[in-house]
């Protein structure tokens, strides 16, 4: 373990400074996502503007809902996308073979040897949501703490369902328009899993959870979290992590490399 805190260490150290050549991208990425922050809110605010609401979702939590799907693309464009988007690219060229011959796991060295801190303004306006809505509701720090575990699950279950797809390109060069799609479907959780007719509950829930990913940890931050729920987030980031090893290693029997 220690040996893998090192080795991640100098990864990050390595790839920050290389980014820091460019801080233009930050100031870019930062009006990138206050555009996008801006159309979220207004589109939660079209809901709300005469009175409506999501049953059981007043405007302040359907707002933390919104701030945990802002941590949540943060997270993705800080640690998931320069990582994973660039597997493609290795089988491409031929370049896994060096990442096969490192003396490390894999798996471990594609999804965590870059960053990109260009998704930071995301993370930062994700928690600025979060504590203006929780202000407006009384939120206490317990509260806040309650959704820790919940949310470490919806990461897991993000990096998971992403993993699995970019690792079918052993078999599919052009990917990119699945992992488009995975988006697609992901942008539903930026309301309340209650704002939508009962078929897409289901599908959002037990095809792609995306239940799980942000409405999940708001219940558990407001004090509404049920026990099954957690216990099935658990479950669920528990399975598609080991599904997303056991099918990297899969993949890899089919993996013709360049030098064979």
């Amino acid at each position: 373990m220690q040996r893998y805190i090192k080795v991640l260490r100098l990864f990050w150290s390595a790839a920050i400074a290389a980014e820091m050549e460019y801080r233009l991208n930050f100031i870019i990425a930062t009006f990138s996502s206050i555009s996008n922050l801006a159309g979220s809110i207004f589109g939660l605010f079209l809901f709300y503007r005469n009175g409506y609401t999501f049953t059981g979702w007043s405007w302040s939590a359907a707002l933390i809902v919104l701030g945990i799907f802002t941590l949540l693309q943060g997270f993705s464009d800080t640690f998931l996308a320069p990582n994973l988007n660039h597997i493609v690219r290795y089988v491409q060229e031929g370049t896994l073979d060096f990442v096969l011959l490192k003396p490390i796991r894999s798996q471990f060295w594609l999804s965590t040897h870059t960053l990109s801190p260009w998704g930071l303004p995301d993370l930062i306006f994700g928690c600025i949501i979060i504590g203006y809505a929780g202000k407006n509701l009384g939120l206490g720090i317990d509260k806040y703490l309650l959704s820790i575990f919940p949310l470490g699950c919806s990461l897991v279950i993000l990096y998971s369902l992403w993993f699995i797809l970019v690792s079918t390109t052993i078999w599919f060069i052009k990917i990119y328009n699945v992992t488009e799609v995975l988006q697609g479907f992901l942008e539903a959780g930026r309301y309340p899993i209650v704002a939508y007719p009962a078929t897409y509950r289901v599908f959002f829930t037990f095809v792609v959870p995306v239940t799980f990913l942000t409405t999940v940890p708001a219940q558990a931050m407001l004090g509404q979290g049920k026990l099954t729920w957690l216990f099935g987030a658990a479950i669920l980031a528990v399975i598609l992590f080991f599904i997303s090893t056991w099918f990297w290693r899969f993949a890899l029997r089919f993996y013709t490399s360049a030098s064979s």
